[in-house]
């Protein structure tokens, strides 16, 4: 015989599982919106680390710092820019995956990020799943500069001497694997021509061994070259953009020179460790816009040779898996070994 509770007990009973619904509705809407209560409390509350897998001086570190300052001031916070160059971006890379979560860890890297997939045979973190693409910044034309000491002043007469002795020219990049590395590959593929990857751990160290005279060339973003080739340092042969740069418009693109296939597209773009709270992705996709939209930032990146480019976080996210399948084609095609 079922025994009915007394009304004042049913209205207890009722109210108590209410209560006990409703805190399980409000636990489960936590575990689903971790970022509610940080954008609630005012994202950013400190600063926030930017790292830069490349060291100081580096294009990617100059792109970083150019809007470091705008972000820092509209946020009402700084952000520091952290260095941690070496292993082709690698070591960035793995410091910003293992980073909590919470907005104040990111990265600025270039498009070497969706190549050490395949130039590494194993990596400390998942290029596609340990990351949260943000938004990329710009793109920039990779110049190929050489030493005037060369005696090189077209780029018929590099390819020339290239041909002339197989094997006996080299070139610089900012690490194995780097997007400088696989620009020049794509040019060395469609120029038909046989030269030597000599490796370093950023485009500083790089354009001093190519002013030196001891590296032959080098397929280097126009950022840390540009002063040098106006004031004659350095000669840029052409650049390896599918258009010509602004910064140097009477420098040809390695198409127009005679290497048809050897455009490249290089960027640098900013990401955060994955299960980054969304509303916080978004709000760093949205200064950087703002940065970018500001005259100082549009001055700075045409000296630069810099254009802004932006994309939504999933529109980033899938073209850098996209880009990742490309450039794994490029890299076995360019018979690249893999690192251990």
């Amino acid at each position: 015989m079922t025994q009915e509770l007394r009304p004042d007990r049913a209205e207890t009973t009722l109210k108590q599982l209410a209560r006990t619904t409703l805190l399980a509705s409000l636990t489960c809407l936590a575990a689903l919106l971790p970022g509610l209560a940080t954008a609630q409390n005012g994202y950013p509350t400190k600063p926030i680390r930017v790292i830069v897998p490349f060291a100081a001086g580096s294009t990617t570190d100059i792109i970083a710092r150019a809007i470091a300052d705008k972000m820092g001031t509209s946020m009402g916070q700084a952000l520091i820019i952290e260095n941690r160059g070496g292993a082709s971006g690698t070591i960035g890379q793995q410091a910003v995956a293992t980073a909590a979560p919470d907005g104040y860890t990111v990265m600025i890297h270039s498009s070497s990020h969706t190549v050490s997939p395949s130039t590494f045979a194993k990596l400390p973190f998942d290029t596609v799943h340990d990351f949260a693409g943000v938004t990329p910044i710009s793109t920039l034309p990779n110049a190929l500069v050489i030493s005037p000491s060369k005696n090189i002043k077209t780029l018929p007469q590099l390819l020339a001497a290239a041909r002339a002795k197989p094997g006996s020219m080299n070139f610089a990049s900012a690490g194995q694997g780097s997007a400088t590395h696989l620009n020049a590959e794509k040019f060395k593929l469609a120029a038909k021509i046989d030269a030597t990857n000599i490796p370093f751990k950023g485009s500083g160290e790089a354009v001093t061994e190519v002013l030196s005279g001891r590296v032959d060339y080098y397929f280097s973003p126009i950022a840390p070259v540009i002063g040098q080739i106006k004031e004659g340092q350095l000669l840029a042969l052409a650049v390896g953009s599918p258009k010509r740069a602004a910064a140097l418009p009477d420098v040809p693109t390695t198409t127009e020179a005679g290497v048809p296939g050897s455009e490249f597209n290089f960027w640098i773009g900013m990401m955060a460790p994955a299960k980054t709270p969304r509303d916080i992705v978004n709000r760093l996709h949205d200064e950087v816009v703002k940065a970018l939209a500001t005259p100082e930032v549009k001055e700075r990146f045409l000296k630069l040779g810099a254009d802004a480019w932006t994309l939504k976080p999933e529109q980033f996210d899938a073209y850098i898996k996209d880009e990742i399948t490309s450039n794994a084609q490029l890299v076995k095609a360019a018979g690249l070994a893999v690192q251990q």
